[in-house]
């Protein structure tokens, strides 16, 4: 109750003060005073987004062993099919040999078995030998021919597996960490990949909006692909505050929104030939938006009292009336967009007066406390400074 009376004591002081200045002076308060007109609003609005190249691809080896050779090293750009890794080869080797004999001596089996055949064919025709003898030996060469084959399969297995002691790139892109050393011991079942391969010529941006600001920027579309076509493109604010060069384009919309943050998550695709973008990166997402026919103000001629927006009209007779307003929900800093309360032709005073002189003389006057407890909870307008008291 203290408060609320110095607060209405103060209030009738600027009150007074201002009644006093116009007694002193006879003169009419004057002030800067802006027609509205219509105009195109260009705005953007920034949302905070995470960069993932295009892949990002984990290298594990398809075989066992130690590591003899590292071919790259961290952050060095690789092309398909160029070896990053060589794994400790000597057992592979000597799995190939072995393969093969197996292949020799299975092909001369089978050799030998086929002559065998053609034997006792002949035999057979002649009625030498039984139909028994001769199918005998045509399931023997079957048989060894069965036995190659599978020697075979295991040559191309132990050749194969070869191979897989030198570890390729599987994709054009950029190393990243590489924890494994020479000498280290790797495994398919490793649970650290050797090292990260990351596409990065495109990279992914992703970032999410709400349920309403993307039906305001969609609406118009009847499907997916129509929606993300109406969607202009977009521009990248990086983490140093400066701006990407090239622009991008949204390409994917999850159908899903999260019920928990009623957001969508989007991506976007940005070329980035040179490499500044790097996967694991972060930076803001801006998005243009563009309003026609709007009418703008500046933000240092409005008054917020909770939470509302308010303004001073000037009307016909030279007064202002203290007149609400509704602003749209993004804005450059400097001004509002308004879409109610105002209209074209409307002039509005743009340079309030922030300070007041009170007489170090004056007095506020007494009053009985049931008396103040109801004045304090009414506004008071003072047409002299354009304010208004509580």
């Amino acid at each position: 109750m203290k408060s609320r009376i110095v607060l209405f004591a103060f209030c009738v002081a600027l009150l007074s003060s201002c009644g006093n200045k116009g007694n002193d002076t006879g003169k009419v308060p004057e002030y800067a005073v802006q027609e509205l007109q219509k105009t195109t609003a260009n705005l953007t609005t920034a949302y905070p987004a995470t960069i993932k190249g295009k892949q990002d691809v984990e290298i594990r080896p398809q075989v066992s062993g130690f590591i003899t050779k590292l071919c790259v090293d961290e952050g060095a750009a690789v092309r398909k099919g160029q070896v990053l890794f060589i794994v400790d080869p000597t057992q592979y080797e000597a799995a190939v040999r072995t393969a093969k004999a197996a292949v020799a001596t299975a092909e001369a089996a089978v050799s030998t078995q086929q002559m065998t055949y053609d034997n006792k064919k002949e035999l057979n025709k002649k009625q030498i030998i039984s139909d028994y003898d001769l199918a005998m030996a045509e399931n023997s060469l079957a048989q060894t021919k069965a036995q190659l084959a599978q020697a075979k399969a295991q040559l191309t297995t132990a050749q194969q597996n070869l191979s897989f002691t030198q570890v390729k790139s599987p994709s054009d892109g950029v190393i990243n960490n590489i924890p494994y050393r020479v000498g280290a011991l790797v495994s398919p079942s490793i649970a650290t990949p050797m090292t990260t391969v990351s596409e990065i010529d495109e990279v992914y941006v992703y970032f999410s909006m709400t349920e309403k600001e993307l039906l305001a920027m969609t609406k118009s579309g009847s499907t997916i692909k129509e929606e993300i076509s109406k969607i202009p493109t977009i521009k990248l604010q990086l983490i140093d505050g400066s701006t990407y060069d090239i622009e991008g384009k949204v390409d994917a919309i999850t159908g899903v929104i999260d019920q928990s943050t009623g957001s969508v998550s989007i991506r976007a695709i940005f070329p980035n030939k040179e490499h500044v973008l790097r996967s694991g990166g972060t930076a803001n997402v801006l998005i243009p938006y563009t309003m026609e026919n709007v009418i703008t103000i500046p933000q240092s001629a409005t008054v917020e009292i909770q939470d509302k927006k308010f303004v001073y009209v000037l009307q016909p007779d030279n007064t202002v009336k203290y007149t609400e307003i509704k602003i749209f929900n993004l804005d450059n800093g400097k001004d509002y967009l308004v879409t109610s309360g105002l209209n074209s032709g409307d002039k509005i005073v743009i340079i309030r007066i922030l300070y007041i002189d009170i007489p170090a003389a004056y007095q506020p006057p007494s009053f009985k406390l049931s008396e103040l407890y109801k004045i304090s909870c009414t506004a008071v307008f003072c047409s002299g400074c354009a304010a208004f008291f509580f």
